[in-house]
């Protein structure tokens, strides 16, 4: 007759122990090696095979550790644990250590039963990290099988490398260029998005009609919209432009996958109001149609959108879980570091002579064409005027982007309508806040009108393309001054240019200005998205090879393309706006790219230049800039400056050019009576846009999680599973101490290289499995970067690495097998002596088993979960003081301030391992006690769900598992110590 098994106790079979699994049957062991992971899990039929009940063993006494034991075990022990016991199942499972602020999305994800928020941090806060633990938890509990994130192409392969690299999600990319492929893998009758469990689609490709409807039926349960405001459109906005066309589309789709009242939906977006009023309801109404319709002047109607909504400014989270947080202490306080301002500057510049008349009779050219035009009809008028703006902003900009615009056809002169006209030019020649398609807006504009340009035009583009240089292009000359001194201060800028020409002419024409040892490289829309971060990382990479040298700088020239999503505070951290947007907009999501979390400069350069004498930037500064700026000294944020506003503005600027000329004044431009009224609505309405922001600020304050709750999960999850500085100083004393040959060059960085060649056989055979067997036959040094964005032959010192995985197994496996040969760093037992302890203390290493009972949206799931503690006792065994958890901690950083004789050594932890059983009652009353705190933590997280826990079970399995025991012997007089330490 066969024994029956509980889920988590243990059982020896095939040479080994194992514990057995909740998915277990009376005639089927499921087991999961003791210590190893979900990978290692096998099948074991007891009628087949010896299977018998296992008890773990006690610690040899013959086999002592030094003052480091403890520590290194406990810390390869927390290593292997995948999924914790607690309320958290996958936060063991990823690859950063989240902020104790990005826990508050997830928290307010959890107390939900279908998962809805509108999670609206602002830019670089991290709401990609926020959205990817609300997924991976998700996922790990069972509540979604499926993912789908929606975003625009050029952020997709950022999306992929997030979701891969941070949490272990390995997504598809399903966009234009490789739907192909993917659907020539499909089975007859079988959707891409259901063979794919987990994909990262472009919103502009599943606009289309047969994509839309495959994807509406086989929507995934889990859907993640990332830039969400671009997906919504005000009930006022204007028809027939290709921004609100778009946008009509994707809420639309939006809409039918928000029908699906069981479907989880995370909407991500910093400007959500957008200063429309409706745009935002439309959002609100995708979370839960009753949103739509809220009285968010009532404490009651914001309480309820509290629940759905979370909003933070950096300032909000710069420092979090302290006594201003109404904490009784700072203990978890945590300080994130944000750049603290940034240093900003408008500097001006002068036209050369030659490029003075050339603009001046370009601005001859286009006013006699307006006026022309304006004669023949309302579309022609259209025509010219996108013609005449492209022209003037490709002028301003470089004299390469000049000498292709007018020789190349206007977009709008393809167009059959004056409506058409404005839909075809406004998107190339403008700069709208909204505007979510950047790909293929930083292309030269035409100017001409026809295929073949006029002799006029031609004859102007051929000045232009004489003025490249220094010697004749000032603005060229300017740049290359500010970019030295960005330099000479230690700075890595980014150059921002509005066209391709102009980014590939300051590319050329600094190459070797700027020192031999600055690295220089362009990224525009000429290439893909994935081939832009590839250019972005080889920049890097090239500079890195370099790093010990101060000189060497990094400058990269981009357009708009990187605008907007791409992340490059890591290489950069000054920004140059080579070209004037005509939206200060556009300016924030720049500068954005580079002030975020992860940049290491508490200050951030940022550079504006403008043309004082070109007619058009010094106006759009002043009234657009100074504005922008104004309000957001007052308010302390950044409100988006509505397009009208932006677009009202620089037409005037345009028509006063066209008018009067370059050299005429504009003192009186928004004195005219012709323009007055329209400058008064739009003042009125960017002053009502930020009054709506500044009251949103506490309208919309975050009050749905208070911080002691978060604080209390942050212990929580800390105490379970440790921290990054853990895990670095544990693959550094560990590899040190397997004879492996470690450079740690103290820079700052966190990094430090290693080379496994001394290593024993089987930690190098674990690291050639992950690293590439060349890299370890070759002995070449293995950087370990703190960073979790790795390449091949690369550690990244986070826990779920596969090669600290390795080091960690390897340290584990060492310590329970005495007969392991080479160096073993840590050991079950130790004896020390020394003086932070005035009376004999006892550290015991405890591995607790529990097993769960998890009710969700779909059933029961059982889970047998991990969790290593620390206990410490004073004096005897069976007369034992218990220290606090504080206390006990405190003794792994105890040092040996004495040697201890060795029969000492074997006769003190002869007489505590004796003791076990003395200690047993404890130790089982502790394990109820930690069951039922993380019971209780389990239904705290959950409490607004009386559903999900109903049923909820977390029953410790008895006996408990003492990995290590180490006294702490107080030091005594020199004259009764001798003999070898142990």
């Amino acid at each position: 007759m066969s024994l029956t098994y509980t889920a988590g106790s243990l059982v020896a079979a095939r040479g080994r122990e194992w514990v057995v699994l909740p998915e277990s049957a009376s005639d089927m062991l499921v087991l999961r090696p003791l210590g190893g992971s979900e990978d290692d899990i096998a099948a074991v039929f007891p009628a087949f095979e010896d299977v018998r009940p296992a008890e773990f063993a006690a610690p040899s006494p013959t086999d002592l550790g030094d003052q480091r034991a403890a520590g290194l075990l406990r810390t390869a022990l927390r290593i292997g644990f995948r999924s914790g016991a607690g309320p958290f199942r996958s936060l063991a499972s990823i690859a950063v250590e989240p902020r104790a602020y990005q826990l508050v999305p997830l928290l307010m994800a959890l107390r939900q039963r279908t998962v809805r928020l509108l999670i609206s941090d602002d830019v670089g806060i991290g709401k990609t990290v926020e959205a990817g633990l609300i997924a991976k938890e998700l996922l790990a509990q069972g509540e979604a099988t499926r993912l789908a994130v929606l975003c625009s192409p050029a952020l997709a392969e950022q999306w992929q490398g997030e979701l891969r690299e941070k949490f272990g999600i390995d997504a598809e990319l399903v966009l234009a260029s490789t739907v192909t492929r993917l659907e020539r893998g499909l089975e007859l009758g079988q959707s891409l998005f259901d063979k794919h469990p987990y994909t990262i689609i472009s919103t502009d490709f599943i606009k289309s009609t047969r994509h839309r409807e495959d994807f509406v039926r086989n929507c995934p349960g889990l859907v993640i919209v990332d830039e969400a405001h671009s997906c919504v459109a005000a009930d006022d906005a204007g028809q027939g432009t290709a921004s609100s066309s778009s946008n009509q589309l994707r809420y639309e789709l939006l809409r039918r996958i928000a029908a699906d009242a069981d479907r989880h939906l995370l909407l991500l977006t910093a400007t959500p109001h957008s200063g429309k009023e409706s745009a935002f309801r439309n959002l609100l109404g995708l979370v839960r149609p009753e949103l739509a319709t809220l009285n968010l002047e009532t404490p009651a109607g914001r309480a309820k959108l509290a629940e759905y909504f979370v909003a933070r400014k950096r300032a909000d989270v710069r420092t979090y879980l302290t006594k201003e947080d109404g904490l009784s202490d700072d203990s978890l306080a945590e300080r994130t570091a944000f750049p603290s301002d940034r240093w900003t500057k408008d500097e001006p510049y002068k036209l050369s002579p030659a490029y003075r008349a050339l603009l001046d009779d370009a601005i001859a050219y286009a006013r006699d064409r307006v006026q022309a035009a304006g004669e023949q009809g309302r579309r022609e008028a259209r025509v010219a005027w996108w013609s005449v703006i492209a022209l003037l902003r490709s002028m301003v900009s470089s004299p390469a982007a000049a000498a292709q615009t007018l020789k190349t056809r206007s977009e709008s002169a393809a167009a059959r309508t004056a409506q058409e006209a404005d839909v075809l030019g406004a998107p190339v020649a403008a700069d709208s806040a909204e505007n979510d398609r950047l790909e293929g807006m930083d292309v030269a504009p035409g100017a001409a009108e026809s295929e073949e340009a006029g002799a006029r035009l031609l004859e102007l583009s051929q000045r232009a393309a004489e003025l490249i240089g220094p010697a004749e292009d000032a603005k060229l000359k300017a740049l290359t001054k500010h970019l030295k001194s960005l330099i000479a201060d230690g700075y890595h800028p980014i150059i921002f240019c509005r066209y391709i020409p102009t980014a590939e002419y300051l590319a050329t024409q600094l190459e070797g200005k700027l020192g031999k040892k600055t690295k220089i490289a362009a990224v525009t829309g000429t290439l893909s998205p994935q081939q832009r971060l590839e250019r972005i990382e080889q920049l890097a990479a090239d500079s890195a090879e370099e790093a010990g040298d101060p000189a060497v700088r990094r400058v990269l020239i981009a357009t708009d393309c990187l605008s907007e999503g791409v992340n490059l505070q890591h290489h950069f951290d000054a920004v140059v706006h080579y070209d004037l947007a005509w939206n200060p907009t556009r300016h924030d999501q720049r500068e954005g790219r580079v002030d975020r979390y992860g940049q290491k400069r508490d200050q951030v350069r940022v550079i504006t230049m403008f043309g004082e004498d070109n007619g058009i930037d010094g106006k759009v500064l002043e009234v657009l800039f100074a504005k922008h700026r104004q309000i957001k000294k007052d308010l302390g944020i950044s409100v988006s400056v509505p397009d009208e506003t932006a677009s009202g503005v620089t037409d005037a600027v345009v028509e006063w050019l066209l008018l009067h000329g370059r050299q005429g004044s504009q003192e009186s431009l928004f004195e005219l009576d012709s323009h007055q009224e329209s400058f008064e609505r739009i003042e009125r309405e960017w002053s009502s846009a930020a009054e709506r922001e500044k009251t949103s600020q506490s309208k919309y304050a975050q009050r749905s999680i208070h911080p002691e709750e978060v604080a209390r999960e942050v212990a929580a999850v800390r105490a379970a599973l440790g921290g990054a500085d853990e895990v670095r100083d544990f693959a550094l004393e560990a590899l040190r101490d397997l004879d492996a040959l470690v450079r740690d060059p103290r820079d700052g960085s966190g990094d430090f290289t290693a080379q496994a060649g001394g290593a024993p056989a089987g930690l190098r055979d674990a690291l050639a499995a992950t690293l590439g067997g060349r890299l370890i036959e070759e002995d070449r040094e293995i950087p370990f970067r703190t960073t979790p964005a790795v390449g091949r032959g690369e550690a990244a010192l986070v826990r779920t690495d596969p090669a600290i995985g390795a080091i960690a197994s390897y340290v584990l496996d060492s310590a329970l097998d005495a007969n392991t040969s080479g160096p073993r760093p840590a050991r079950r037992c130790g004896v020390v002596t020394t003086d932070a302890v005035t009376i004999r203390t006892t550290l015991l290493l405890v591995r607790y088993r529990f097993h769960l009972t998890l009710p969700s949206r779909t059933g029961e799931r059982q889970l047998v979960a991990e969790d290593a503690r620390l206990l410490a006792y004073e004096g005897m065994p069976s007369r034992a003081r218990w220290l606090d958890d504080e206390a006990t901690a405190a003794l792994l950083a105890a040092r040996a301030s004495a040697n201890t004789h060795e029969q000492l050594a074997r006769n003190q932890i002869g007489r505590a391992l004796d003791g076990l059983p003395d200690l047993a009652g404890h130790l089982t009353e502790y394990g109820t006690r930690l069951a039922a705190e993380l019971d209780a933590s389990h239904r705290r997280v959950r409490k607004a769900n009386e559903e999900i826990v109903r049923g909820l079970k977390v029953v410790p399995q008895e006996p408990a598992d003492v990995l290590g025991v180490y006294v702490y012997l107080p030091q005594q007089p020199a004259s009764t110590v001798s003999g070898a330490e142990a």
